[in-house]
């Protein structure tokens, strides 16, 4: 399941966490990647222990606990925090796969990456290149978002950035742990949460089918998750 969720940051967020990024010292990024990985990342990041990386970061985390899409697709146990990079002309990352196990820096917190997201922190027509492009079941799929935007996918997923030929492309990475460790019933429970959002809008909070809905939908979650 790969989800776009608009309007993570607002615009001033993410022209903050650009300020704050302009005045950081980057780094190579193949330091944070394993060997196969490396081979192939091409990008800078800041360093996840730096000053910068952990304000912006807890930025991230606080907009996402307060956005609902996110929470219903991920249903998030265990959040790494918020990495940062940056392309510029020539840099890329080739086709790979996410770590499935994760250490959060300077912590003896690991977690399995279920779920990978991107935040895009430039707009679209900032650079050329710089497609995130992920492998599904049903053929590749290019995004490019607008700044503020997310995207959320499986970090079982074949993906890479293709080279960035003007601009630069600057970002926020990290990786989910869910509550519901398989695709396939966090998938259903996703629909289902929607479904049920759907009707209350539709019929208002004191229909009877989705109070129903609800309560087989919490079921469900008591049956399935991890804590």
């Amino acid at each position: 399941m790969l989800i776009c969720i608009p309007d993570v940051l607002t615009k001033a967020e993410v022209a903050h966490c650009r300020a704050v990024m302009d005045r950081a010292e980057w780094a190579d990024g193949r330091l944070t990647a394993g060997p196969q990985s490396a081979s192939v990342k091409n990008n800078m990041q800041l360093p996840a222990t730096s000053a910068e990386a952990r304000e912006l970061g807890d930025l991230v985390l606080g907009a996402l606990s307060a956005n609902a899409l996110f929470l219903s697709a991920a249903l998030p146990l265990r959040i790494l925090p918020p990495m940062f990079n940056r392309y510029g002309i020539g840099q890329t990352f080739g086709v790979h796969v996410d770590n499935a196990i994760r250490n959060a820096p300077g912590s003896p917190v690991r977690i399995r990456t279920d779920l990978s997201a991107t935040l895009f922190l430039a707009e679209p027509e900032e650079y050329d290149g710089g497609e995130l492009t992920i492998e599904t079941t049903y053929g590749a799929h290019e995004v490019k978002l607008p700044a503020g935007h997310m995207v959320l996918y499986p970090s079982t997923s074949l993906h890479c950035v293709t080279p960035v030929t003007r601009g630069a492309r600057v970002a926020s990475f990290f990786w989910i742990q869910s509550m519901i460790r398989d695709e396939s019933p966090r998938t259903m429970l996703f629909e289902l949460d929607q479904t049920i959002q759907d009707l209350q809008a539709e019929r208002g909070l004191d229909d009877p089918a989705s109070r129903r809905l609800t309560g087989i939908y919490h079921n469900l979650i008591r049956h399935w998750a991890e804590t």
